[in-house]
Parts: C-alpha cells; structure tokens; sequence
C-alpha cells in the first residue's frame, strides 16, 4: 500500500536533511535567478517585491493567526523586528551590493564561512558545545566550497585581495548567522505564523532602501522577465526555504544546521551547468563529494554533544 500524500509530506517535515538540503537548493536557484534578473529589476526593488509577494500569499493564509497571538508577539517586537531587518532585508542587500564589487571565488568562500558563523553564535548566545568532530565536518565542508569557489586551484587563495565588497559579504554572513541562532529562541507559535510577521516587517524595512534607491539611480520600472523571476524568488528561497531552514533549527539546532548552508554553491555549480550550460568540471565532483562528506561527519550522533 502506497503512502498518503499527507504522510509523505508529514515524513518530509520531520526530517531536517531533507528540509536543509531543499533550503540549499532553492538558495542555489536564488542565485540563478539574481543572474537571470540582471538588467530585468533593480537589486533593492527586487529585494522589497519578493516580500510583498511573500506577504501577499502568506497574509490571507496566516494574518488573523498573527493577530492571535500578538499578546506574544507585543513584548518581543522590537526583538522580532531585529531578526527580520538582520536575516531577511539585510543579508539580500548587502549581497545584492557586495555582488557589483568583488568577485565569484571571494564570494563564495566568505558565504562558505557562514556556518562557521552559525556555530560561534550558537556557542556566544545558548552555550551550545562544539565538538572536534564537528569542527572537522565544517573544515572539510569549506574546503569544499573554496574548491568550487576557485574553481579547482584553491592556491588562488593566496592571491586573493579583499575588497569592499568582500566586506559587505562578510557582514551580510555574520546577519543572517545571528537570525539563524536567534530562530531556536523564538516565540512559541507555528513556524508559518511566525515567518508572515517577520516576512511583514522584511517588506516595510525595505521601503526606505527603494526609495533611496529610485532618489540616486532614479525609478526603473521592472520588466515581465523580472516580475516572473521575482516571484519564482518569493515562492522558493523567500517563502519555501525559509520555512524549512526555521523547521531544520527546530529539529536539530542551529549549529548543525548551518553545515547545510555548504550545499549552496555546490547546488549553484550544478544549476549553472543544467540550466546555463556553463561547463561541469571535475572539481565540481571534488567539491560535491567533500560538502557531503563534511555533512554527513558533522551530523554523526557521535559528533553531537550530549
């Protein structure tokens, strides 16, 4: 006898590595997407429209549970607004702006450096120990993204020259680490609730951007290619991964969850080469096979702490 549709997905929403590694695939798609969107929509509009359009779905779905639990959302707001503005608004701007001034191998080894992030938070903020085996998987994980990154010559490393750009990636990890950690101590209500409120705030926090934007570049109007890619960016790495990387730190934590996020540039690469025909090259095997072994050494029950 063949699984019921809701079981499946029910069996789906229990496991954490099936959820984090669809959160990786839709982000690598995201940045398909970004590529594609290139002279379509300007980086700050796109930023604000895939939260109206996220809101637009979500808000009729998930609005009167929101207003329901505001006696607990009231005391937090400030707290909830923080997590939003850093992890939603801010990370996709500074990434967006980091993009235009530094280049492909130093951005995707300073994003590779975002679990590394993850686990020192979740050490500073809950405490939470880290064990050698897990400082192992995440060591093997990014020397697989830099293989990626520097296309299979990592010595490409010692001539790297760090930039503004490197910067503003730089801070744009160390964000979205901080709402990765700060998601294990939400408020207690379901994850879809919670993400509507913080979707709502991503979108009026990304007012001001727009409006600075069309004052110093002046106002451009998004083409149809650009609203199709937007809301492809809204439905999957706005909405979808989202609610599965906040379902992946509520099953396993943020620290083992964050190793996931290795699966980004990997899941890019191979996107790039399906679905822009850029070629696929045997580093990119290399790198697949050290991502997953890192994940899978960082996520052993031994490698946890007890």
């Amino acid at each position: 006898m063949q699984p019921s549709p809701s079981l499946i997905l029910h069996r789906i929403y229990g496991s954490a590595p099936t959820l984090l590694t669809m959160c990786g695939l839709f982000w690598a798609g995201n940045a398909i997407a970004s590529r594609l969107a290139v002279g379509e929509i300007t980086p700050l509009t796109l930023v604000q429209l895939r939260w109206l359009f996220v809101i637009a779905v979500l808000w009729p779905l998930y609005g009167a549970a929101v207003r329901a639990h505001w006696p607990q959302i009231r005391p937090r707001i400030g707290w909830i607004s923080s997590m939003a503005v850093l992890g939603l608004t801010g990370f996709n701007v500074l990434f967006y702006v980091a993009a235009h001034s530094t280049t492909a191998i130093n951005l995707g080894i300073i994003q590779g450096a975002m679990p590394a992030f993850v686990m020192l938070g979740a050490f500073v903020a809950h405490g939470t120990r880290v064990t050698a085996v897990q400082i192992a998987g995440v060591a093997i994980t990014m020397l697989g993204v830099t293989v990626v990154a520097t296309h299979g010559a990592p010595q490409a490393l010692l001539s790297a020259v760090f930039n503004r750009g490197d910067l503003l990636m730089l801070i744009a990890c160390a964000l979205y680490a901080i709402y990765t950690v700060a998601l294990q101590t939400r408020p207690v209500m379901p994850g879809p609730v919670f993400f509507t409120l913080l979707a709502v705030v991503a979108a009026l926090s990304s007012v001001p951007l727009v409006v600075y934007e069309a004052a110093t570049t002046g106002l451009v109007m998004p083409s149809m290619k650009g609203i199709l890619l937007t809301v492809w960016i809204a439905i999957f790495p706005s909405t979808l991964a989202q609610l599965f990387i906040m379902r992946g730190v509520e099953l396993i934590g943020p620290g083992r969850a964050g190793v996931y996020i290795n699966l980004v540039p990997v899941f890019t690469a191979i996107l790039a080469v399906s679905l822009i025909d850029e070629p696929f090259a045997r580093y990119h095997a290399i790198a697949l096979a050290l991502v997953l072994a890192g994940i899978f050494l960082a996520q052993r029950k031994g490698a946890v702490p007890k």
